[in-house]
């Protein structure tokens, strides 16, 4: 740019909203400048070159982003805020409260509308549902955090040994409690004998932000390990003699098919086209809804096919019953729980496995879960040896959906404790 000639710099103050520091320079060997607003002012051409800084004040964002139960909340000065403000806090509860929320919706859907269910069972949607929550996991799983369940291997082994073979001992206790129908007693001994939730398990840890890798790990072995050890565990506390035949060969294709394939088909999407991890990794929070949604369509189903039988017993006995699958759950995560503590304490130059807040939480969530779809497979094969299949199922399926809404609290309770956690140490 030659000498004389104009040169024009307005300096306007930065707009309202989310800006970040911008650092802008502007050269002028001109000999004249204007302002906006104002008349040219001249500058002598003796003068050397100038250089001009505007720097804009970092402004206060118009919108203040928390994170609460892992989904985040609008602003409180958002525009959906200014135009119903009265619909804000029902926001932010339903999206504190996603999971719990969606999960009894799915119940309360099922007991108003089975038919809707029901058709979607007809269809295998359930199957879909899990493929999908696990295809989901696949997307999420950072090669960095399967280095991590590697070296979490100690914590792997505690987990598949208290779900395999520890709370299998609780069926014996369970068998001497006495209820009418029997089988609601049988079917819980039977549910204790089960490997871990198919989904809901690494779902909830992936929304805790646990180990997620060692989640989905104990997972798959867990049920993969299930089919040989299952059928010991139910011939030695539940069957007493009976003789207890399970479908060894179609479980393992069924969960090869539901677990393994659509975990290996999301890491490879992730790894090998470009821009997919980058996309998941900026909207974790969107799939962990999705896996959210896809996890309530279990209750939703199972409550659909068994509201007949809902409808014929006695609300006192059924009560009873989901008062016992609770009490069964809090067991189970309180032994776990302990556990991990006292394994924390004394296991020497393994200690960090079990101190770690990522392994604790992705422990004590999945090795507490037990499993309803393959309770279900195994009872079909039993052919009402050990009493009614819907009698069996229908307290399992009540247990199942504590244990999911329990530990979705649970999981709640943990984001905010480390949310006020990072307050403290912030302020």
């Amino acid at each position: 740019m030659g000498a004389g000639t104009l040169r024009t710099l307005n300096l306007i103050p930065p707009a309202a909203g989310n800006e970040v520091l911008r650092r802008r320079n502007f050269y002028f060997p001109a000999n004249t400048v204007r302002f906006s607003g104002h008349s040219p002012i001249s500058i002598p051409n003796s003068l050397p070159r100038v250089q001009f800084r505007s720097i804009s004040r970092p402004c206060r964002a118009s919108g203040r982003s928390d994170q609460v139960g892992g989904y985040g909340k609008y602003s409180r000065d958002s525009k959906f805020a200014k135009v119903l403000p009265w619909a804000q806090p029902l926001l932010d509860f339903a999206l504190t409260n996603f999971l719990p929320l969606a999960l009894v919706s799915g119940i309360a859907l099922g007991l108003a509308n089975p038919s809707l269910g029901s058709l979607a069972h007809r269809y295998g949607l359930s199957k879909f549902s899990t493929f999908g929550i696990f295809l989901i996991s696949g997307l999420m799983l950072r090669s960095g955090d399967i280095g991590v369940a590697a070296e979490a291997w100690l914590a792997g082994l505690f987990g598949l040994g208290s779900i395999l073979f520890c709370s299998p001992f609780l069926s014996s206790l369970i068998l001497k409690l006495q209820l009418a129908p029997q089988e609601f007693v049988t079917g819980l001994a039977i549910f204790c004998c089960m490997p871990t939730t198919l989904s809901s398990g690494v779902a909830l840890t992936q929304l805790v932000g646990g180990n997620s890798a060692l989640a989905l790990a104990m997972t798959v072995m867990s049920n993969l390990l299930g089919i040989l050890i299952v059928p010991f565990s139910l011939s030695k506390f539940v069957a007493g003699g009976v003789g207890v035949s399970i479908p060894t060969k179609q479980l393992f294709g069924s969960l090869i098919i539901t677990l393994l394939v659509p975990l290996i088909v999301g890491k490879v999407l992730r790894d090998s086209i470009h821009g997919v991890a980058e996309y998941v990794d900026q909207n974790r929070r969107l799939f962990s809804m999705i896996s959210a949604i896809l996890l309530s369509l279990v209750p939703w189903i199972q409550v659909s096919r068994s509201r007949p039988l809902l409808l014929m017993v006695k609300p006192s006995v059924f009560l009873v019953a989901i008062g016992l699958g609770t009490f069964l759950h809090l067991v189970l995560l309180a032994a776990n729980a302990l556990a991990v503590q006292s394994l924390s304490a004394v296991s020497g130059s393994q200690k960090m496995v079990f101190t770690k807040k990522e392994n604790a939480r992705a422990l004590i969530i999945v090795a507490s879960q037990k499993t309803l779809p393959v309770m279900v497979a195994v009872v079909e094969q039993l052919g009402g040896a050990l009493g009614e299949s819907g009698l069996l199922i229908l307290p399992c399926v009540a247990a199942h959906i504590n244990q999911i809404i329990m530990d979705s609290f649970l999981v709640n309770f943990w984001l905010r404790k480390d949310k006020l956690s990072n307050h403290s140490k912030e302020a």
